[in-house]
């Protein structure tokens, strides 16, 4: 079996920091000050609406990776549950695979 190195693919891991929280309203009046923030820091801000967690801001690149490193992790853990279900013997040979794609799809050989 392969190893991975799961620091590089999943990268640093990054929390919501507590002091990023802002309210909408202060998000709005100085947006420029918040977006250069997000540019600098890389990590998220959490905005409120009457005291309440609404939204989640992020620089778009930082935003991007994650959804890099989700489908990483996602593909990953899909291998592994297919791994898993090789070695529990729940494989099908692929002529009947094929042959039950077509009967379903209506595909011709």
């Amino acid at each position: 079996m392969a190893t991975y190195n799961y620091h590089r693919i999943i990268g640093e891991a990054r929390m919501l920091d507590t002091r990023e929280i802002h309210s909408l309203t202060d998000f709005l009046r100085n947006h420029k000050a918040h977006v250069k923030r997000l540019k600098k820091t890389k990590a998220p801000e959490v905005l409120t609406v009457n005291g309440k967690a609404e939204v989640v801001v992020q620089d778009a690149a930082s935003y991007q990776q994650m959804q890099e490193r989700l489908h990483h992790m996602e593909t990953l853990a899909a291998i592994q549950e297919g791994m898993a279900s090789a070695e529990r013997g729940e494989l099908k040979p692929a002529a009947q695979v094929l042959d039950e794609m077509r009967a379903k799809y209506g595909l011709s050989r």
